[in-house]
């Protein structure tokens, strides 16, 4: 049997498609990003906590950058060892030490930008800080750099510079590329740019992209349009596969989520909700990178 291809399927069906698209526009409502700072600790002596970084404003919304820094930005050649040389804070915010402060960085889209819950203590950052906590025994602090709407190229542009020092930073894009109907060949291109911009703000950092979503099985979308979405985010995340593997510390981490258990998705359809992001997080956990340094004790429960 011989499966249409995304591009074939999309000229074929594109009347169709063109008015299923207008109606998910207008029916899907709007979420805001996640309110609050965009900057905290989990884990630690004191347990999961969320603490503003010095100098980082919170959520301006989604017509400002994200996550920018009052202060001077950290320029691209600091180091991001954990030796605490490059003038960060390391301690966990908790009052207490459990080795040195692992960093994160989650770097995207509207679902790096927590849209689908109120905070983003209940979004992709807060979980998976708190997962990799679990995991490590080490306080996590974690940075978003998030904006929805954004694409990889504006990511690129306007977001990577707003990078602080990290251990590994998390990129969660691709829904953006897939609804502008993006070609999987630019994408590459787009994509391998991004890693590029990343290891020039911070050298070195380990680089995790998540995989794209399971789009056609998404209960918001009508057929036809799930089923070429979702042969298309197939596409784009062949694309991210190749990417990672053509790129020294970039690992491509699938993204197996259960979105049919009960309250998976935001009261958009389309987002995640809490308990999406915290299945979401615990998926991704698992390709986090070793924290550098000495351990400290394991984190209890």
């Amino acid at each position: 049997m011989i499966v249409p291809s995304a591009g074939l399927l999309t000229v074929a069906l594109a009347p169709v498609l063109a008015v299923q698209g207008m109606r998910i526009r207008r029916g899907i409502p709007r979420l805001p990003e996640a309110a609050g700072p965009r900057t905290g600790v989990a884990g630690g002596a004191g347990g999961a906590s969320v603490v503003p970084s010095a100098g980082v404003s919170e959520s301006p919304g989604a017509g400002g950058a994200a996550g920018a820094p009052s202060g001077g930005p950290h320029g691209s050649g600091g180091s991001n060892g954990s030796g605490g040389s490059d003038g960060i804070d390391r301690s966990d915010g908790s009052g207490g030490a459990a080795g040195p402060v692992f960093r994160l960085a989650v770097l995207g889209e509207s679902t790096a930008a927590g849209v689908g819950v109120a905070t983003h203590d209940e979004g992709l950052a807060g979980f998976l800080a708190r997962e990799a906590a679990a995991r490590t025994g080490r306080p996590v602090r974690w940075q978003v750099a998030a904006r929805s709407g954004v694409n990889t190229r504006t990511t690129t542009a306007e977001l990577v510079p707003l990078l602080e020092p990290a251990d590994v930073v998390v990129v969660a894009l691709g829904v953006n590329e897939l609804l502008e109907l993006n070609r999987p060949r630019r994408f590459r291109g787009e994509l391998r740019e991004l890693v590029a911009a990343v290891r020039r703000r911070l050298p070195g950092v380990p680089i995790v992209v998540a995989g794209m979503p399971p789009v056609g099985r998404f209960p918001a979308l009508p057929q036809p349009l799930r089923a070429v979405l979702g042969l298309r985010a197939r596409a784009l995340d062949h694309v991210m596969r190749d990417v990672a593997r053509g790129a020294e510390g970039v690992v491509h981490a699938t993204a197996e989520v259960p979105i049919e258990t009960a309250g998976f998705f935001a009261s958009d359809g389309f987002h995640p909700s809490a308990t999406g992001y915290r299945h979401w997080a615990e998926a991704l956990a698992c390709a986090l990178p070793d924290p550098p340094g000495p351990a400290g004790p394991p984190v209890a429960g």
